[in-house]
């Protein structure tokens, strides 16, 4: 059995995602100048919750639009396809 690899093709989807990766790369610059100004734990928390839900929400995003397509290519085998992108979804859990 080959090993799956799928690189996303819908170039809306890579557009969304970029931009919200992009985002949460300058709230952690945010987060960096926070603790470097001594700003407030409460603050700075707050700032790292926004991080992660930006990388998480774009990892989700990622992970169910590449099984969309995946699932409706007639050349891949959409069991393996589901399982590995099963796994890939409960490491972000």
């Amino acid at each position: 059995m080959t090993e799956l690899t799928h690189v996303l093709a819908d170039e809306a989807q890579l557009a969304a995602i970029t931009k919200r990766v992009k985002r949460a790369h300058g709230q952690m610059g945010a987060v960096v100048r926070m603790l470097e100004e001594g700003r407030s734990c409460e603050d700075i928390v707050m700032q790292m919750a926004a991080v992660a839900k930006a990388i998480n929400t774009a990892a989700f995003t990622l992970i169910s639009s590449s099984l969309k397509e995946c699932l409706t290519d007639p050349d891949v085998d959409s069991e393996q396809v589901s399982q590995k992108l099963q796994k890939l979804f409960l490491s972000l859990a």
